[in-house]
Order: C-alpha cells, then sequence, then structure tokens
C-alpha cells in the first residue's frame, strides 16, 4: 500500500498522466488518423484547461480550508502550468504547419482571435521557463509579480478561444468557474484583512 501511495504521490507519475492526452495526439498523428488540422483545437482545449486548473489552486485552498487535495492542487499547480504551456507549444506548431506559409499568417495575424494566443503564448514562455524552485530562490521578490501575468494571459487565452471557434459557450464555461473561484479568493482575502480581531 505504501508502493502504491509513493507511486501516485510522485511527480514523475503526475507528468505522466499529464503528458498522456499528447502521447495520444502524437499517435493520432503517426498513425494519420488525425490530421493537423483536427488537433488545433484539442491541444489548444488541454492548455487552456491545465491552466484553469493550476489558477483554481489557491481559491480551491481556500473555499474547503485547506482540505488534502487542495492542498495536492497547490503543491503541484507549477506542473499544471507548465502542462498548460507545452500543450500551448504543440498547438502553436500545429498552427505553424497547419497555416502552411508565412504569409498566411501574416494576413490573419492582425485577426482578434490569432493576435490574442499570439500574445497569450508569448506571455506564457517566461511563466514556464521560470516555474521552477532555482528561479524562485534566484528573483525572490520579483518572482510572484511575474507570475501574476498568468491572468492576462488567461483572458486572452479566453478571447482566442471564443473567437477562433466562434463558439462562446464552452469558452465561457471555463470563464464562469475561473472568475467565479478568483472572486472568491479575492473576496476571502479582503474579507480577512478587514475582519475585526476577537480577543
Amino acid at each position: 500500500m505504501s508502493f502504491i501511495k509513493s507511486v501516485l504521490g510522485s511527480r514523475y507519475f503526475l507528468w505522466a498522466i499529464l503528458a498522456l492526452p499528447s502521447f495520444g495526439f502524437a499517435m493520432g498523428l503517426a498513425n494519420e488518423t488525425m490530421s493537423v488540422h483536427q488537433l488545433l483545437h484539442p491541444t489548444g482545449e488541454f492548455s487552456a484547461r491545465f491552466m484553469i486548473i493550476a489558477m483554481a489552486a489557491t481559491p480551491l485552498r481556500l473555499m474547503f480550508n485547506g482540505k488534502k487535495w487542495t492542498m495536492w492542487l497547490v503543491r503541484n499547480r507549477r506542473y499544471f502550468g507548465v502542462a498548460a504551456f507545452f500543450y500551448a507549444l504543440f498547438h502553436t506548431i500545429l498552427y505553424v504547419i497547419d497555416s502552411g506559409t508565412v504569409q498566411v499568417m501574416l494576413d490573419e495575424a492582425l485577426k482578434l482571435g490569432i493576435w490574442t494566443g499570439w500574445l497569450a503564448f508569448f506571455i506564457f514562455i517566461p511563466l514556464a521557463v521560470t516555474s521552477n524552485d532555482a528561479s524562485v530562490k534566484a528573483m525572490r521578490q520579483k518572482w510572484k509579480p511575474l507570475q501574476r501575468w498568468v491572468y492576462p494571459a488567461a483572458v486572452l487565452t479566453l478571447l482566442h478561444w471564443i473567437f477562433v471557434e466562434n463558439n462562446v459557450g464552452p469558452a465561457m464555461v471555463h470563464i464562469v468557474i475561473l472568475g467565479g473561484l478568483e472572486a472568491y479568493r479575492v473576496w476571502h482575502q479582503q474579507f480577512r484583512k478587514t475582519k475585526p480581531v476577537t480577543t
């Protein structure tokens, strides 16, 4: 039992789980059962969902009073964030291949659904690069302000999703969930600040 717990609690096991969908996508491409174009949506969707899970860790911990599963999520949120970046990278590579030429990408670069995706991706790069203990130690007080750029990146990602897919429904579900959790986090933090101290 202790061996099973150690495996399930291992970061390598978590990495394997997070990477599992990408193996399926790669096999689909290799076997030609899925096209590059068909994989654009699922890779982008996995990126957005892992980003939301990473961002939801702290609000969920506050909401559920530090239950074990929320503490596990907080401890591992950086892994979800890095997974979000790599699926975004996969998504971007597929987009470049699907576009075919630089001219095609330039022609649509100013469309709202496109430039929001590029900008979100460029913001993700420094966030992913610094999502490690060495960066936390080296950057000290500068690390958290940098990581807060995930909020505008999240907004850009969801706008990209809405305007590329021309389908508000699925993206709105994620916006409502994430927005609700973040609103609760802000309310909780302000409530704790303003709550009178009792003796």
